[in-house]
């Protein structure tokens, strides 16, 4: 190792980015509650007025839920503890994903969320056969 040079950790790739679209990212507050998240979480931003979570992002889930969380909105960049407390983070805002890699929350299919991000400029992609 070169002196006075030290390894921040270990690379593991993960298959999540896929192709060559443009990546963008924007900092995002995960909402508490959420427990831990995984890199590839795909993410709604609560909408509603009336909620103290207004502008934070939780898990898209489709069945019973009417803040504006049920619309698919970015997808999670790293992995997150947001058990106890609303966590900083970054989220993908447009690019190319492995929809394998992806994590869905309840009641949503890949072609639930599909039409939905695309629209958001983030498009999924079968890699090697996924």
């Amino acid at each position: 190792m070169l002196q006075g040079y030290q390894t921040a950790g270990t690379f593991v790739p993960d298959n999540l980015i896929a192709g060559d679209a443009k990546i963008v990212t924007r900092g995002i507050t995960v909402a508490a509650g959420q427990g831990v998240l995984p890199r590839g979480a795909v993410l709604g931003k609560i909408t509603d007025d009336e909620s103290d979570d207004v502008g934070k992002y939780v898990l898209s889930g489709a069945t019973s839920v009417t803040d504006g969380s049920q619309t698919p909105d970015c997808i999670l960049a790293e992995a997150v503890d947001a058990t106890s407390a609303d966590v900083v983070t970054v989220g993908y805002l447009s690019g190319q994903f492995n929809q394998a890699s992806l994590t869905l929350g309840t009641g949503h299919t890949l072609a639930s969320i599909r039409d939905d991000l695309r629209d958001k400029n983030i498009y999924l992609t079968a890699v090697g056969g996924a």
